[in-house]
């Protein structure tokens, strides 16, 4: 099985548990993992043949935009089975990074995998 891997999607979320986080959005980071057979599109060198990451950082950021979570783990949740259903994957692997979610940690995240 072929992968087809995003790291580091910087997008804006209003998100967290504290009063404070639900006034201001915050910068987190995503990491996308997304299961792929790519012999096709490397064979006919054509983007229909191909997952469009473009459109699937896209897809993401504007999730990220429209929702209000309390917690990564929801936000994750909800990317992957977006995701799942509109864009017809097999598997992702999700990971939301809330980078000075703890002070003195350089990152704090989750990771998930779903599939069909």
């Amino acid at each position: 099985m072929d992968k087809l891997r995003v790291h580091g999607l910087a997008v804006s979320a209003l998100i967290g548990v504290h009063a404070w986080e639900r006034q201001v959005r915050q910068r987190l980071l995503i990491d996308l993992e997304i299961d792929t057979d790519a012999s096709r599109a490397a064979a006919a060198d054509q983007l229909g043949d191909a997952i469009d990451y473009g459109t699937i950082a896209r897809r993401v950021t504007a999730i990220v935009a429209a929702a209000e979570h309390r917690l990564i783990e929801t936000l994750a949740e909800t990317i992957a089975q977006s995701l799942l259903d509109e864009c017809a994957l097999r598997r992702v692997r999700i990971v939301v990074h809330k980078p000075g979610a703890i002070p003195d940690a350089a990152d704090t995240s989750i990771e998930i995998e779903r599939s069909r």
